[in-house]
């Protein structure tokens, strides 16, 4: 018998030293060679002992084989009960499971991926309210109900001439719609706060290339503003060569691309020529043989047409 411990209570004679029955049982329902030490003895009650195995199956490090014997009352004979793969103390074992709405980060979304909001989003508030009817992406509303129908008309029966995409003339979707309000919710008060927030971190004021920044934003010529609320605080970079080019940015943000943080001086351009046109400068034609100019003008500027 291989030594073993107890825990609680004394084991069953018997069914402690069942153990090559145990491994027999282990080698059974494991693949060969996986199946090693005999390690630990657990009382599970009475006449009732589960044998533990070491096993070497990749990676499975820490994990026992557990076979649970049993011995009725007054049998000579002990049976088996069952055989399982458990964790030990330090058993390598995979994460805890976690949602994937809390697992989602920003930028892990790829082309045609689908990302789906909860009907009472705390980011989403509706964008207008009725009694008449429910919003027209609301699970309850009719026109939900025949757009799910017509694709699912679409996936099993082929594909559907018609899809609602009108709302009812004079419900409150119609209105709204017509009214230029085509969005059934809008950001609420919190989803604002969250959006600021998260944008004030990736490029606020407190960011190490706002605090290196010769000036801020708010003066810079590359700042695009944005409407809404949040225009107040926030704008678009548009400098290529900005870090944040494309991006939402604090008006507080600031880097090296300013428009007015290092302007270039023009080049210097020499004054224009200045023409007296009140007279005339006498110039020569051509040399005679002897080197003189023939054909100067007069000094007093009138032509002399008489040599050719």
């Amino acid at each position: 018998m291989s030594a073993a411990t107890t825990r609680s209570r004394t084991p069953d004679r018997l069914c402690a030293e069942a153990v090559d029955l145990a491994r027999t049982a282990a080698e059974e329902a494991a693949a060969p060679g996986v199946v090693g030490e005999h390690v630990d003895i657990v009382v599970e009650g009475d006449r009732v002992v589960t044998h533990l195995f070491e096993c070497k199956e990749f990676g499975y490090r820490g994990w026992r084989w557990a076979v649970t014997v049993a011995r009725a009352s007054r049998a000579k004979y002990v049976t088996l009960d069952e055989t399982v793969l458990l964790p030990g103390p330090d058993a390598l074992l995979a994460p805890e499971w976690v949602p994937w709405s809390e697992r989602l980060r920003p930028g892990d979304m790829g082309p045609g991926d689908l990302l789906p909001t909860e009907a009472d989003d705390l980011r989403l508030e509706p964008g207008y309210t009725g009694e008449d009817a429910p919003p027209p992406n609301a699970l309850l509303s009719e026109e939900m109900t025949e757009l799910v129908e017509a694709e699912d008309a679409e996936v099993t029966e082929g594909p559907v001439s018609e899809l609602p995409v009108v709302p009812t003339r004079g419900s409150i979707a119609a209105v709204a719609e017509e009214l230029g309000m085509r969005r059934a919710r809008v950001l609420s008060r919190y989803g604002l706060h969250v959006a600021a927030d998260r944008w004030e971190e990736s490029f606020g004021a407190k960011t190490p290339m706002a605090q290196a920044a010769p000036a801020t934003c708010v003066s810079c010529g590359f700042l695009a503003p944005i409407g809404g609320s949040l225009g107040q605080a926030f704008g678009v970079c548009a400098n290529e060569f900005s870090p944040a080019d494309g991006r939402v940015v604090s008006l507080a943000y600031g880097c090296g691309g300013h428009s007015e943080a290092a302007v270039m001086p023009k080049a210097p351009r020499p004054a224009p020529p200045v023409i007296d046109e009140t007279r005339l400068d006498p110039f020569s034609l051509r040399l005679d043989a002897d080197g003189g100019s023939v054909g100067a003008a007069p000094a007093d500027g009138v032509e002399d047409l008489g040599h050719s």
